[in-house]
């Protein structure tokens, strides 16, 4: 029986490079600023990066999960005019939770494939410190004596109501599935946090990361926007929450949940940020002179129980290599996202998966998850990495709350044997 799940190739569809902010911890120097700006400039650094002017592109894909401010409706429409983008190109917004970021890609590969596009901006962009404190049930008024109701956006987000439970529950029920103990957790995330930090060191991280300062957005005729950092930060240049983190130190924090596996600190940090790249067909970059960073191969995703909702990424991958005619031992790097640490255990388990291939320098452990911007974070990552490696092809995936997986197959345009 045919496996149930989406399923994109793509014959000639290109990475052509791109860039993101730091990802800076959450109530820190970024939590201030719009995720429109922060969209905003990884899409100009993306642009630079990869020598495409904003004139030349067709369609702009942006993905924001929590809305940072009261304009997230022209979000997309924001972030692709200030970054140059004709005014006559459109723009949409695009959200599979966590997985939003490889979806950018995924429809813009689609719309290349189709010919709808030669050239598209997708950026993923999130400020975790700006979900709001919101209410839902004031628009007919408050009545005496009845509950305020205000609660946490995010807090609130983070729990499955047709599951019962909450996101770190669901990486738990992982660590019961597959037998992975606390020590096993706490040692996964005290090395995502030492290749982070040697990653960071080399200045590996540094070649994807455009340095944030303050600057003014300017749009002939319309309102200017713009980051402006507070206090005494001059400029954001690397991320802010990697470092060495050892064993010992982990294994003294609480379970979130008795008796658990899940902490604060072997689960994914909460930062803000944002990421972008440009993606073209191969006729457009080969009568341009470009030098793809990597071929977007096809994208699988995929439906799983909610309760476990982590697991996602093995059958999204598994689909994935079955419909490109692939075996695990093919790909040369993985990056899966690190929501929770056991979560990401399991998938390495489920998989058979070589762990010396998985999140060489670090994860979001280490790193920080923001939500839309990690898909764009990882596929930059993995396909820089493939290119460092020598390796002719990388998977980059994500779990998504709700219970679903999505993962994306590139291939080295250096390797092609």
């Amino acid at each position: 029986m045919k496996a149930k799940g989406f399923f994109s190739s793509f014959n000639d569809v290109w990475m052509l490079d791109g860039m993101r902010t730091p990802m800076v911890d959450y109530c820190g120097a970024l939590g201030h600023i719009s995720p429109t700006d922060l969209g905003i400039k990884a899409a100009r650094a993306a642009l630079q990066k990869s020598g495409v002017a904003g004139t030349d592109i067709d369609s702009v894909l942006a993905g924001n999960m929590a809305p940072g401010d009261f304009g997230q409706f022209m979000l997309p429409r924001h972030i692709g005019l200030y970054a140059g983008v004709p005014v006559e190109v459109p723009a949409i917004m695009v959200q599979r939770i966590c997985g939003t970021g490889f979806e950018l890609f995924r429809q813009a590969g689609e719309q290349i494939q189709s010919g709808a596009a030669d050239v598209a901006l997708v950026v993923g962009t999130e400020s975790m410190t700006r979900n709001p404190i919101a209410s839902f049930e004031h628009r007919t008024g408050f009545k005496l004596g009845a509950p305020v109701g205000f609660k946490d956006f995010m807090w609130e987000a983070l729990k499955d109501s047709a599951a019962g439970i909450d996101m770190i529950q669901t990486a738990e029920n992982l660590a019961r599935k597959y037998g992975i103990t606390r020590g096993q957790v706490d040692e996964f995330a005290s090395s995502s946090f030492a290749k982070a930090v040697a990653a960071q060191q080399s200045g590996f991280h540094a070649g994807e990361i455009a340095a944030v300062g303050s600057e003014k957005f300017e749009l002939e005729g319309y309102a200017t926007r713009g980051i402006r950092l507070q206090g005494k930060t001059a400029e954001l240049t690397q991320d802010t929450h990697a470092r060495l983190s050892p064993v010992e130190v982990l294994a003294k924090l609480h379970a979130v949940h008795p008796g658990g596996v899940q902490t604060g600190g072997n689960s994914a940090a909460l930062v803000d940020a944002a990421a972008a790249a440009v993606v073209a067909s191969g006729a457009y970059a080969r009568a341009n002179g470009k030098k793809p960073l990597a071929r977007v191969v096809a994208a699988a995703a995929v439906g799983v129980p909610p309760e476990i909702m982590g697991i996602g990424p093995a059958p999204a991958i598994r689909l994935l290599l079955d419909r490109c005619g692939l075996a695990l031992d093919q790909i040369g790097r993985f990056e899966i996202n690190e929501a929770q640490g056991a979560q990401t255990l399991a998938v390495a388990k489920e998989l058979g998966l070589d762990i010396s291939k998985l999140n060489v320098n670090g994860g979001a452990i280490a790193l920080g998850h923001p939500l839309a911007a990690t898909g764009v974070r990882l596929t930059l990552t993995v396909a820089r990495e493939m290119q460092r490696a020598g390796v002719r092809y990388g998977i980059a995936s994500a779990c998504v709350g709700g219970g679903q997986g999505i993962a994306l197959l590139l291939e080295n345009p250096e390797v092609n044997n």
